[in-house]
């Protein structure tokens, strides 16, 4: 396959980058500026091409947006302005070089985030539920998927909503271990919000699976069948690290140092990927436990 990946050069898109050459398939990355690849199957294409002629985009059988400017900042009005900028004006491009392209690919992949729920103690959530636009996480999504939606009069679209992704080498995990390596873990608030995540592994596979069959269409939850809670997040961490979690984190403590931003600590969602389990995807890391042993045992062995 050819597959054409927009944000390439983050977290999940250098995961996918792999695995993708890894299984033999021919990938294109588009990205600000000119570079060289060491991989005879991986060539990057800018922007600014792109604006000039749409010709590299051509033959392509997918095309995977990930483009989107972080949400782990403070959240000033600057910062939100860009954060759903980031979003909107990647995805409408998008969706304006598919239009124009002779060649249309078979399937658009592209990034939206469980946060179009909302946040929920006590609901649960799947592909089916009614989405939300009733905070900041909730309405940048609501733009996101309705500036994708327009790409769905030229292919099959497939809106891929992400958790947390864990990884050994980025993502959330990393920053999310340190209180324990230190020896200060515990939960956040009441502990009782929701995580929904998802191994970066399982997550490079769903989006090889969502290529692949035809059947896959719309929004798909991207996240792990056993959601956890804060606190059953955090007592994971210490039991498979060995250390303690007994030292809790008030919520006013948090809102002080994160502002607006501690909402994405203090609340959450449980959301369920119905779709994918239908579909007949099966996780290779369906539990918190399994995870975080694999990601650990990585970390440990490039540390």
């Amino acid at each position: 396959m050819k597959v054409i990946i927009f944000g390439g050069s983050g977290f999940v898109g250098k995961h996918l980058t792999s695995y993708l050459v890894k299984t033999g398939n021919e990938v294109v990355l588009v990205s600000r500026s000119k570079r060289l690849s060491q991989e005879s199957l991986v060539r990057y294409i800018t922007w600014s091409d792109l604006q000039e002629h749409v010709e590299p985009l051509e033959g392509a059988d997918a095309i995977v947006n990930l483009t989107g400017e972080t949400i782990n900042q403070y959240w000033t009005p600057k910062a939100k302005t860009r954060i759903l900028e980031s979003r909107i004006n990647s995805t409408k491009n998008v969706a304006y070089y598919v239009q124009k392209l002779k060649s249309k690919p078979k399937v658009v992949i592209n990034s939206s985030a469980v946060g179009i729920y909302g946040m929920s103690e006590s609901e649960e959530f799947d592909e089916t539920s009614p989405i939300s636009n009733n905070d900041f996480l909730a309405r940048i999504v609501y733009e996101w998927e309705r500036a994708a939606d327009t790409i769905e009069p030229y292919t099959r679209l497939v809106k891929l909503r992400l958790g947390v992704v864990f990884g050994s080498d980025g993502g959330a995990l990393p920053k999310m271990l340190l209180p324990y390596k230190l020896f200060v873990g515990g939960r956040m608030g009441s502990g009782r919000q929701w995580l929904s995540w998802v191994h970066i592994d399982d997550l490079v596979r769903l989006i090889e699976f969502c290529i692949i069959n035809e059947k896959v269409k719309g929004p798909i939850n991207a996240t792990a069948p056993t959601p956890v809670t804060n606190d059953e997040f955090g007592r994971a961490i210490g039991s498979v690290m060995g250390r303690p979690h007994f030292f809790p984190v008030p919520s006013s403590i948090l809102r002080l140092l994160l502002g607006e931003m501690s909402q994405m600590v203090l609340n959450g969602q449980k959301v369920l990927p119905k779709k994918a389990m239908e579909s007949g995807f099966t996780f290779t890391y369906p539990t918190i436990d399994l995870a975080l042993k694999d990601l650990l045992k990585k970390i440990k062995l490039s540390s």
